[in-house]
């Protein structure tokens, strides 16, 4: 099995178990995102402390997670970076695009705070 999917409260955990995310993974990772996505969940977790490779197609899956969760008014983050993922996160600039955790504890209270900053700015609205 190359993920494994968990479906919390507000969230869902993505665990990708490859140890590389690349032309093999990445299309399937995308297609398990757009499902997670069209069932309405707008908040997702992307672990990927057991990936030690990405590839230009790993950063398109992870980029289409972002995109879908934005989307849907929701949240992605990206966790468990080991130092090569990490890297090239950073040369490509995603680092500050994206929401990266170092844990996911961390990512869990990312999607808090957007979650009540959201329903503040909807209280605000009406």
């Amino acid at each position: 099995m190359e993920f494994n999917i968990e479906k919390n409260d507000n969230y869902t955990l993505i665990q990708v178990m490859s140890e590389k995310l690349d032309t093999n993974v990445a299309p399937s990772l995308k297609s398990e995102l757009v499902l997670i996505s069209g069932k309405g969940e707008k908040n997702i977790i992307l672990d990927l402390s057991q990936v030690k490779y990405c590839d230009s197609n790993g950063l398109s899956a992870i980029l289409v997670a972002n995109r879908l969760c934005k989307n849907s008014n929701g949240t992605f983050v990206l966790t468990g970076l080991n130092d090569a993922v990490d890297r090239l996160i950073a040369i490509s600039q995603l680092d500050t695009v994206l929401n990266i955790a170092y844990s996911n504890g961390e990512a869990q209270e990312i999607i808090e705070v957007e979650e009540e900053k959201r329903k503040s700015s909807e209280g605000e609205d009406q």
